[in-house]
């Protein structure tokens, strides 16, 4: 079995969007990115670009003496390693009841429905 990726919090996932965003980004790069929407100290960024590091999900390398980050996996390995362990935790194992919830309690667009209605026949063989 695949090891899952280590729960990400919130702010790890905004920077992680960042990087996977910017392709590779400083600490300071995205320090001034989240400073266009909110307040948020300098070392608060690098602490926490800090522990994606230690928990695998980015990689860096030294210019002069600047980190440069990058992801480490795939965003899309990233993203459903995070959503498989949801789908355990709170759906117990059932993505169709994920599903289901998604369905019945979210306001859908009518392109995001039609876009759900897609998937569907393309599981079904269709298209």
């Amino acid at each position: 079995m695949k090891k899952t990726i280590t729960p990400v919090g919130d702010s790890e996932m905004e920077i992680l969007h960042i990087v996977w965003d910017k392709g590779e980004a400083t600490v300071s790069e995205v320090h001034e990115h989240i400073l266009g929407y909110r307040k948020v100290a300098y070392t608060t960024v690098m602490t926490i670009m800090k522990k994606l590091a230690d928990k695998g999900l980015l990689s860096f390398r030294k210019d002069g003496v600047t980190y440069v980050y990058r992801a480490a996996k795939p965003e899309a390995e990233v993203k459903h390693s995070l959503l498989r362990q949801m789908v355990e935790k709170v759906f117990r194992g059932s993505p169709a009841e994920m599903v289901q919830s998604l369905v019945e309690n979210e306001r859908l667009k009518p392109e995001e429905k039609s876009e759900i209605e897609s998937l569907i026949e393309k599981l079904r063989g269709g298209k």
